[in-house]
């Protein structure tokens, strides 16, 4: 899953193998944490999680708890695991097999494949025995409908369209009585990207959630944006509140600290992320794995 990944690798190595050389002198271990925060911004760790990683690791080294490479590694896991445990988890199948319809609402600017997302969202669903309903709630964007429509067709999935210009929440409630009727499990609601500035957008969006109650909130950001994804991220929870996120294009992703930044800031769990083009490429985020390969475990 996690094919990259390696500028952020780099930087805990760099480190850890500067740091194990001057374990004795706690000045010298001291003046690398500064270096350490700085290599962390640059890798898409937003300041407020690379000035907490630095701060923690600062008290530890000068409570004499970091004697040797191993403790050193191991302090840092721990911190950085402690952000995803305080974000939480959250079991989308589990919830969506209680229940019916569960509805998705899914957020996120234009360009960042949120879209592409809900299909291949909803093959992963399809996949789990679960009947999934897209909703095609964008219905100012010409392309829009159209593309659900085209993932539809490709994936056998039903898609539930209204007419171009007409209230995106009435579309959306429309949908929500044909899921009931039909007996659809799941239902996914795409909406227009939207950018901070557009306050009609925003409005659009509020009155969206408030006619759809949706049982679950996802974002949708693109991992190669970095920082920016953590700023839109603030945003879209200010705005309307934000329940978990979905990271496209990982598979791409070098920088690597993205998901660090996501959960420390914003105290929410990264669900899913997409990891290819085509419909099953997209994976549930297991921080474990993603650990393992930003700072191995020392043997």
């Amino acid at each position: 899953m996690f094919s990259k990944l390696s500028k952020l690798r780099d930087v805990f190595k760099k480190f850890i193998d500067s740091a194990a050389s001057l374990l004795t002198s706690k000045d010298k271990l001291l003046d690398l944490l500064e270096d350490l925060k700085l290599e962390l911004i640059s890798k898409d760790v937003a300041y407020e999680a690379a000035e907490d990683i630095a701060s923690k690791l600062r008290v530890l080294i000068l409570e004499g708890k970091i004697r040797d490479r191993k403790t050193l590694v191991e302090s840092l896991r721990g911190i950085i695991s402690s952000y995803f445990e305080n974000a939480g988890s959250v079991d989308l199948l589990g919830l969506a097999s209680v229940k019916k319809p569960f509805k998705i609402l899914f957020m996120g600017v234009n360009g960042v494949g949120k879209t592409t997302t809900i299909a291949k969202v909803a093959v992963y669903f399809r996949e789990q025995g679960l009947r999934p309903l897209m909703v095609a709630a964008d219905t100012f964007r010409a392309a829009a409908q159209e593309q659900l429509k085209k993932h539809s067709e490709r994936t056998g999935i039903p898609v539930f369209m209204g007419r171009y210009g007409v209230d995106p929440a009435s579309v959306a409630y429309d949908a929500i009585q044909f899921a009931q009727s039909r007996g659809f499990d799941v239902l996914l609601v795409d909406t227009a990207g939207r950018m901070h500035t557009d306050v009609d957008l925003v409005n659009e969006l509020r009155k969206i959630a408030k006619v759809v109650k949706p049982d679950f909130k996802l974002l949708v950001v693109d991992a190669l944006t970095g920082n920016d994804a953590v700023e839109q991220a603030r945003f879209f929870n200010e705005a309307v509140g934000v329940d978990g996120f979905i990271v496209t294009k990982f598979d791409a992703y070098e920088e690597g600290g993205v998901p660090i930044s996501l959960v420390y800031v914003l105290k929410k769990p990264v669900i899913y992320v997409g990891t290819g083009q085509s419909y099953r490429d997209l994976k549930p985020f297991n921080y474990l794995e993603y650990l393992d390969k930003v700072l191995p475990v020392e043997e």
